[in-house]
């Protein structure tokens, strides 16, 4: 096929600074010639705190929450069996909120190896009234429903969650139970004007707060997740972009061998940072087919060539293939069916271009 089109070039749209491809390729000229892979892969001594899942709405932001924090977590069923999670090394649980009332018959509850793991648990409002209820404590339908901004006080100062945080502190709630009676071993650990146990704990790291840490409306909820994690469940902050970099690095490289290795690319960010990545890990073995279909930005093309060609040193065929695109999808106005077109037509010019290439 042609390697340059007037016609085409002439017809595409100037690229925006602040797309994410052209972010990307940027950031790619700018670490060209460094090396990705010089930090431990996770794999060798991963550490994983568990998010137990009742059905949050926030089950995902307590996930996001915990990886800011550079520990790795896995959100799984409320229900899952030891024998799914063991290998992933626990350090510490975490029970996540939930719509239900503990007192329900129906009501979903942690299995009880979660409690008679040893591990640290943090249950999160409904999973602070669950482990209430399964451990022999009470959880009644509150008076009063408090949803909201709320201030609890502290009843303990030496205690480890709120290290380093202040005796007083804003906090959101969203609950309508609350809990009543403690389970055998627990001790009242701060309160709030509507939840005169708004924190417990017990010597064994089991740990209840009846608001949520996870949101953007208590303020020291950052704060709070990381003393749980550093301080109680005593993780590392071992999940970082350079070591999962370096697992995926040592993945790829045990996985080709000495083979070879054809990429497909698009100039989208996924098909690029796959790419960059499978390059970090066998070098010349790579070549990537580009295939350009006319309907990127203007000069995107030469700036996805140039990114890999002259910057990060890919071995790249490149495949003008606008003109066949724009005749697939001349008439054709439906938008699903345009990208049902273009998804097509892609794969069979990558597998023709890769059937010449050998």
């Amino acid at each position: 096929m042609p390697e340059d089109s007037n016609l085409t070039t002439n017809r595409r749209i100037a690229a925006s600074d602040d797309l994410e491809v052209s972010a990307y390729l940027e950031i790619a000229q700018e670490l060209s010639g460094q090396r990705l892979d010089q930090s431990e892969p996770i794999e060798a001594h991963q550490e994983t705190v568990l998010v137990l899942d009742f059905g949050s709405q926030y089950s995902r932001l307590i996930a996001r929450r915990i990886r800011e924090a550079h520990v790795y977590c896995e959100i799984i069923p409320h229900d899952a069996p030891w024998e799914t999670v063991a290998d992933l090394n626990p350090k510490g649980i975490i029970l996540s909120g939930g719509p239900a009332s503990v007192y329900e018959d129906d009501a979903p509850l942690a299995p009880a190896w979660v409690f008679e793991s040893g591990l640290p648990v943090l249950g999160i409002c409904y999973g602070m009234q669950a482990m209430v209820h399964q451990l022999g404590g009470k959880v009644n339908a509150g008076a009063k429903r408090e949803f909201g901004h709320a201030v609890i006080h502290q009843n303990a100062t030496d205690f480890p969650l709120f290290d380093g945080l202040p005796a007083s502190m804003p906090v959101w709630m969203s609950h309508g139970d609350q809990v009543t009676e403690l389970p055998p071993g627990f001790s009242a650990l701060a309160f709030s004007d509507n939840s005169p146990m708004a924190v417990l704990g017990d010597d064994n790291k089991r740990i209840g707060i009846q608001f949520h840490p996870e949101v953007v409306h208590t303020p020291e909820g950052k704060a709070i997740i990381q003393n749980f994690l550093y301080g109680i469940c005593g993780c590392h902050q071992l999940w970082t972009p350079g070591n999962f970099v370096a697992e995926a690095i040592e993945s790829i490289r045990a996985q080709v061998g000495d083979g070879k290795v054809i990429c497909a690319l698009s100039g989208g960010v996924d098909s690029a940072v796959a790419a960059t990545l499978v390059h970090r890990a066998v070098g010349d073995q790579l070549t990537c087919i580009f295939v350009d279909n006319g309907l990127m930005r203007r000069e995107e093309p030469e700036r996805v060539r140039a990114t890999f060609e002259r910057y990060l040193k890919v071995n790249l065929a490149y495949v003008d293939a606008a003109e066949h695109f724009l005749g697939a999808l001349k008439g054709v106005v439906d938008p699903e069916r345009k990208r049902k077109i273009i998804g097509e037509e892609f794969i069979r010019v990558f597998e023709e271009e890769a059937a010449r290439l050998g």
